[in-house]
């Protein structure tokens, strides 16, 4: 039994780790928004909006690349976001919750339900064309904020819950991509886009053979971001298509790693002068050894998802709040109060409906089947939670209506609305469900985490 424990806490503990990581970056996130907030609407508001529209950049007679502060965030910052995504999402389709029909039936279907009744609802109360555009908003949910809320329940919740919500978050993630690319990008410059499968092309090459080098994804990396926002699509598609180059796979295995591990160790222990302040050239060659057989090890995607977390949840996320949250509540501006609930009803009635309609419908179908210790009362405040849709809405919303402040404004307080009575209803519905006795991992849990690790 004590074993069993400790090969348990052994496979939860890398996604509770990602779980904290994503919770403390939601709060970050709710105090960059509410700064933001009380900036854009207090004394100093015209601060907050000439930092944002101050432009960075440089032109000549051949090229130009100037940019107001907040498209640097929403192009540059968030194509790192956007690569982060492409990770996760490649990894899932890999060995993860998605990579067979059965696993990813559940978060599929409940993750459908959550994009496409929210859109439905949109357009049955949108009221005029100006504010058509605003239909994807609805559909994306926030994955810090809803993990931030249901990491503070503690055990109330299970862990199969908090991989649930992942899982079909991520799978909202695609489809908000796809929106992103197929329906809010510009005029397409297809000439550019073919320069920019080129170097796509030569990583995905050299990905297959394993080979990775941080700083050449880097340099070529950033041309084809380039190249994507001059050819008209969003450059943040490009960093979700770049993250798919990376490999995944280790170029040895730990056993192979320990054993050349310990050797190293033995020659460093044996050389003469340890006494010495400096290394000898033989313990520098040592260690450079250690270190190349280190990256052989590790998996690329893993190691830049790990280490990509930190910056996104904690920095990136935190900057996009105070970007875009920074709502300026002035009747005198201007709020289509139509437009404020209509996309509030499309996130907080569409994703209760939509999540719970086709999970039963999956269900039902037998197509899909809820992992042990889940309870009906479990997805509907999942469902509630899904409706917190922050980040993605808002980054839509920039999209939908670039030429229009109104809407834009009007559209930011119902994502801020929707996004607050989800949150709220989902959390009081989740700690009042009833705590778990016991929680046990499914079994698919443990099969891709014991493949992950060896």
């Amino acid at each position: 039994m004590k074993e069993e424990n400790t090969i348990g806490k052994m496979i939860i503990t890398p996604f509770q780790k990602f779980a904290r990581i994503e919770g403390l970056g939601g709060i970050l996130l709710f105090a960059a928004t509410v700064i933001a907030i009380l900036w854009a609407n207090s004394p100093w508001g015209d601060i907050y909006q000439s930092i944002w529209e101050y432009k960075i950049g440089f032109d000549s007679d051949t090229f130009e690349l100037s940019k107001p502060t907040m498209l640097w965030v929403n192009d540059a910052l968030m194509a790192v976001f956007f690569f982060l995504i492409g990770l996760e999402i490649k990894r899932e389709l890999m060995i993860g919750e998605l990579n067979t029909p059965r696993k990813a039936a559940l978060p599929l279907f409940a993750a459908l339900g959550g994009m496409v009744i929210p859109v439905s609802i949109y357009f049955i109360l949108n009221h005029s064309p100006e504010s058509e555009p605003g239909w994807g908003i609805p559909m994306a949910t926030d994955i810090a904020f809803s993990l931030a809320i249901i990491n503070s329940l503690g055990k109330r919740v299970p862990v199969a819950l908090k991989v649930f919500l992942t899982a079909f978050a991520i799978v909202d993630d695609i489809g908000a991509v796809l929106v992103i690319a197929i329906f809010y990008s510009e005029e397409i410059k297809y000439g550019l886009i073919l320069f920019a499968l080129i170097p796509m092309a030569f990583l995905a090459i050299l990905g297959q053979y394993r080979y990775y080098s941080k700083y050449l994804w880097i340099g070529l990396g950033a041309v084809v971001w380039l190249l994507f926002l001059k050819a008209g699509i969003h450059p943040t598609i490009a960093g979700v298509m770049l993250a798919f180059t990376v490999p995944i796979r280790r170029k040895i295995n730990v056993k192979t790693y320990t054993d050349k591990l310990h050797k190293i160790i033995h020659e460093i222990e044996n050389t003469e002068h340890r006494e010495k302040t400096i290394l000898t050239e033989k313990q520098i060659h040592y260690l450079d050894d250690l270190e190349e057989w280190t990256d052989k090890v590790q998996s690329p995607l893993q190691h830049l998802e790990h280490k990509l977390h930190y910056w996104v949840a904690y920095f990136i996320m935190p900057i996009f709040a105070l970007a875009n949250a920074g709502v300026v509540f002035n009747v005198d501006i201007g709020i289509d109060w139509r437009l404020v609930i209509n996309i509030t009803a499309a996130l907080f009635i569409g994703k209760i409906v939509g999540i719970p309609l086709f999970t039963f419908i999956g269900l039902k179908l037998k197509l899909t089947e809820l992992p042990k210790g889940l309870t009906i009362a479990h997805v509907f405040g999942v469902a509630f939670l899904a409706g917190v849709g922050f980040t993605m809405s808002i980054f839509i919303s920039n999209l939908a209506f670039t030429n229009d402040p109104i809407m834009a404004n009007s559209s930011k307080i119902g994502i801020l609305l929707g996004s607050l009575i989800s949150g709220l209803i989902g959390y009081l519905l989740l700690r009042f469900s009833g705590k778990m006795k016991s929680v046990k991992v499914p079994d698919e849990i443990l099969d891709k985490k014991v493949a992950t690790k060896s």
